[in-house]
């Protein structure tokens, strides 16, 4: 099913509605931009956030056998055993903010307890291949972590769902974004590549020199497809086939950092309206964000300096979600409330 763009025929009548509470005009800045946008997306003066999820998708990388990351590949693995044992900081976060956390096993080389209590296995392979050498992953395997990401957004969607933000975890994902975001905007690759987990001086020049190869050697993938399947992971996949699920259900979607906003540029260029649909959680620290936001036109809630991934800035920018909602639905007007508009 194609996905709608947002009908504003009534954006006059939700503008007024925020500009007629009882505060100076633009006077909580943002705030009414994002009630405004919210208000939009469910077509009513009275959004309501229910059951919100935060979809993390890990999976495994062959081009960390070049050295991009300063971290070895086995960390994946780790985190994920990390994030099943409540550990990790998005674990955290949601648990303080009453986010319901699903992690999903989509291509992470290991094996884990079926049973774990917030724990999906669709692992479609054991990670990517090494792109330095041949394509990422095969056409089939790209449509089926797309599948995966798919079925857990409209799993969430039957259980309540209308706020849905995604996470990843995956050790060499920053190449892949790099690369994504590089034949997406057109800008140079030296521009969009950055430390990724913390690579000095030396481990970037190399990183930069990898990617370079990678970017001639599969220079005619050219449709956004072909681009993900060629370039980019298991999880970043998932994620982009769940961005446009929640687009087509009529869901809020909540954009993280560096890699999910690379997943949406390839989401946005299959389906253009998918853009209509996402909050910006926060600009990443990581080298190229700010000008993936800036190619997109976007204007992230939060500026922290993080560059975590796993979701983290969704969860964090979420309670501003709920203060926009209450803003809108239970601030009082200047009638409402009997005081003196401007004269």
């Amino acid at each position: 099913m194609p996905i709608t763009p947002i009908d504003r025929s009534r954006q006059a009548e939700f503008q007024q509605l925020i500009d007629q509470k009882t505060k100076p005009l633009g006077a909580l800045g943002q705030l009414e931009e994002l009630a405004l946008q919210l208000a939009l997306i469910q077509q009513t003066a009275t959004p309501t956030l229910t059951a919100p999820h935060l979809l993390v998708f890990a999976g495994d990388h062959g081009i960390t056998a070049e050295g991009v990351s300063a971290y070895p590949a086995a960390v994946t693995y780790q985190m994920v055993l990390n994030f099943l044992a409540g550990g990790a900081a998005v674990n955290v976060f949601c648990r303080q903010h009453g986010i319901q956390l699903v992690v999903c096993d989509v291509g992470v080389n290991g094996s884990f307890a079926e049973n774990a209590p917030g724990f999906v296995k669709y692992k479609v392979a054991p990670g990517t291949r090494n792109m330095r050498h041949e394509p990422a992953m095969l056409p089939h395997e790209c449509e089926a972590a797309m599948d995966a990401g798919r079925t857990l957004v409209d799993g969430v969607a039957h259980r309540g769902c209308t706020v849905v933000g995604f996470g990843e975890m995956g050790i060499g994902n920053t190449s892949s974004a790099t690369l994504i975001m590089h034949r997406i905007t057109g800008l140079p690759l030296s521009q969009c590549v950055g430390r990724g987990t913390g690579l000095d001086d030396v481990g970037l020049a190399h990183k930069l020199s990898v990617l370079e190869a990678v970017a001639n050697q599969h220079s005619s993938a050219q449709t956004p497809v072909e681009l993900l399947t060629t370039l980019g992971g298991l999880e970043i996949a998932a994620i982009v086939g769940g961005m446009l699920q929640a687009a087509e259900n009529g869901m809020v979607i909540l954009v993280d950092g560096f890699i999910a906003t690379a997943a949406l540029l390839v989401a946005r260029a299959m389906a253009p309206a998918v853009r209509d649909y996402c909050v910006f959680c926060h600009q990443s620290d990581e080298t190229g964000h700010q000008l993936m936001l800036e190619f997109l036109e976007a204007k992230p809630i939060l500026n922290l300096s993080m560059r975590l991934g796993e979701g983290s800035g969704c969860a964090l920018a979420y309670p501003l979600l709920q203060s926009a909602v209450a803003m809108l639905t239970e601030m009082a007007s200047f009638e409402s409330a009997g005081v003196s508009g401007k004269v």
